[in-house]
């Protein structure tokens, strides 16, 4: 298994992720209320989920996360899809990004300092599928079985496009991370397999949302070969610190951090505004860096602009 991962490090010191795919869709005019959210556009619009990706990467962006968060065959199912229209959608996915890399990279203009930038084919959580708000308690009710039965089919369509690594994302508990590892390791006989960071969700400096200990998540994922990298994602920038640092006291192992931008919903204009003193995410970044993150982008309405400063600030 090649660490795609460790190999760009060993060639620079920071790997930049993008930044949000579905509040920036939305922002673009997107209606997203619809239980497929962004996948849906993977029918609908891709076009416009490959203007967000080029977005990114022309800002900066080393890794684009692909459109799978929400494909699930049994979510797609629920929509009517039938299982061969399922795996082509998910498929799509990695293909868009692949697409929108090469032709990015097929500008020379776009190679200067800069290695080919990546493609993380996301996995979301069963959460999502579930539209319960369970994916930001982790109370599924369901087994780690059942978990790996839900997530098996789509990790396993995800690989066959292609992409250069999973990103198991917004992880909500310890048992969801360890249903995924079972299926990676499942696959471990496969030369071309491929490797995965995994991403956890938080709920303050401590602990993931199911109130599990985010040291003890890390600390079992790092006895696991498929694990390339670790970390946080959709969660309040103001916990990052924290969080990192609690990783890294079990790890070495490149920890990985993209959080919200840390707005708050303001009823009275009926718009997203950033909480008062709080840092601009560029700022906060760099102290992510202080602390031992390598793997640095954002989630839920950081935008384009976001992921340019972020890496010229990560680059300074």
């Amino acid at each position: 298994m090649a660490d795609v991962i460790r190999a760009y490090l060993e060639q620079q010191k920071y790997l930049i992720i993008d930044g949000a795919l579905g509040t920036e869709l939305e922002r673009r005019g997107c209606n997203l209320d619809d239980p497929l959210w962004s996948a849906r556009l993977l029918a609908d619009n891709p076009d416009m989920i490959a203007a967000v990706h080029a977005d990114y990467l022309h800002a900066g962006a080393d890794c684009l996360i692909t459109a799978s968060y929400q494909a699930s065959f049994q979510g797609l199912a629920r929509q009517g899809y039938t299982p061969e229209q399922s795996q082509k959608l998910i498929r799509s996915a990695v293909t868009l990004a692949k697409t929108v890399v090469d032709a990015f990279w097929a500008d020379q203009a776009n190679r200067i300092n800069r290695l080919k930038p990546l493609v993380a084919a996301s996995i979301g959580p069963y959460g999502a599928f579930m539209a319960d708000r369970s994916e930001y308690t982790g109370n599924y009710g369901i087994s780690e079985d059942a978990l790996v039965e839900f997530h098996e089919e789509r990790l396993k369509t995800l690989v066959s496009a292609g992409p250069d690594l999973l990103a198991c994302e917004t992880l909500p508990c310890f048992a969801e991370a360890r249903a995924l590892v079972r299926i990676l390791e499942d696959l471990e006989s496969d030369l071309d397999m491929i490797p995965a960071w995994f991403s956890f969700s938080a709920r303050d400096g401590q602990h993931i949302n199911s109130g599990e200990a985010v040291r003890d998540c890390a600390q079992w994922l790092n006895d696991k070969p498929c694990v390339t990298a670790m970390g946080i994602n959709c969660t309040d920038p103001v916990h990052v610190a924290s969080l990192v640092k609690e990783i890294r006291s079990v790890t070495d192992k490149p920890v990985v951090v993209y959080p919200n931008k840390g707005e708050v919903y303001d009823n009275l204009t009926k718009s997203w505004a950033p909480k008062p003193g709080l840092p601009s995410f560029a700022e906060m970044a760099s102290q992510w860096k202080k602390y031992g993150a390598r793997l640095i982008g954002g989630c839920c309405h950081t935008r384009p602009d976001d992921i340019r400063q972020l890496a010229q600030a990560l680059k300074s």
